[in-house]
């Protein structure tokens, strides 16, 4: 069920700082293993449980068992979470599909970053590509470097070298 948009000149929620980002695995044992060797990092909790019914009831379920893994970037979680009970399908993401997320990393050097990639055994969902002045808006953010890939679970993920209108702000 989806919510509806509040009048932010009525109210003003104030959420400013993300803590992590949550990712259904099918199998969190290879999960574990992807975002590892993505990200150079061992998890700082590994195969930990949740289940009960006042858990349950917080997700919008009848009951729910589960197993999860956390990986601490320098400025974001990402909780990886295996749903044993109940066990759920698996979605249709795309790019193009609304409730679809990606997960973006910053690199330095997009070139050097793809090719140690390619080399590990991972595919792209298509070339790296660089923006234009023609195809992005604001126009500065022109050289900013992208390329898109996906987790064993099809979770859209990208990595950025990010230029002008993209940059990091201090």
């Amino acid at each position: 069920m989806a919510n509806a948009v509040p009048d932010p000149s009525a109210v003003s929620i104030g959420l400013d700082t993300a803590a992590h980002v949550g990712i259904s695995v099918s199998d969190l044992d290879r999960s574990v293993a992807f975002y590892r060797a993505l990200t150079g990092l061992d998890p700082v909790v590994r195969d930990e449980g949740m289940h009960g019914a006042g858990f349950a009831r917080s997700q919008g379920l009848l009951r729910t068992r589960l197993r999860y893994a956390t990986f601490r970037l320098r400025n974001l979680g990402i909780d990886l979470i295996q749903f044993e009970e109940p066990a759920g399908v698996p979605a249709e993401v795309a790019a193009n599909r609304p409730g679809s997320m990606h997960l973006c990393f910053e690199v330095d050097d997009l070139p050097a970053v793809y090719d140690r990639m390619q080399a590990a055994g991972l595919d792209f969902l298509g070339p790296a590509y660089t923006f234009t002045t023609q195809e992005v808006s604001p126009p500065d953010a022109a050289g900013t470097e992208v390329a898109y890939f996906n987790d064993p679970d099809g979770t859209n993920l990208e990595i950025i070298a990010p230029r002008g209108g993209f940059a990091r702000p201090d």
